[in-house]
């Protein structure tokens, strides 16, 4: 089962609605956006060995082609209703343990 997969149900099992998976764009993929109590979050999902290494593992590069990409998505599904945005790091270790990082960047 991969990452993406495995975080996927983990947040539908805690009631998060599933909006896009692997949303590619001109300006970067964001691998899950989900929606849950008004809150729209793009989520970058990292599968390492450790958990300490998946959070590691979101270059500052990579975190800004995945807001732009948001905000491509956002420009573009004038259809999502939500009061609140954020970016959310799902990691995800060997054993297959699920970690969220709730809000681990932002634009300013």
């Amino acid at each position: 089962m991969t990452a993406e997969l495995l975080v996927e149900q983990a947040l539908v099992a805690r009631d998060w609605h599933i909006l896009l998976r692997r949303a590619r764009s001109p300006l970067g993929e964001i691998d899950l956006v989900a929606l849950k109590e008004g809150r729209l979050t793009f989520i970058e999902v990292k599968k390492r060995v450790t958990h300490s290494l998946a959070a590691h593992a979101v270059s500052e590069r990579q975190r800004q082609r995945i807001m732009n990409a948001a905000e491509l998505l956002l420009a573009t599904h004038a259809e999502w209703e939500y009061e609140t945005i954020a970016f959310d790091v799902i990691i995800v270790d060997e054993g297959g343990a699920v970690r969220r990082i709730k809000d681990a960047f932002w634009q300013a």
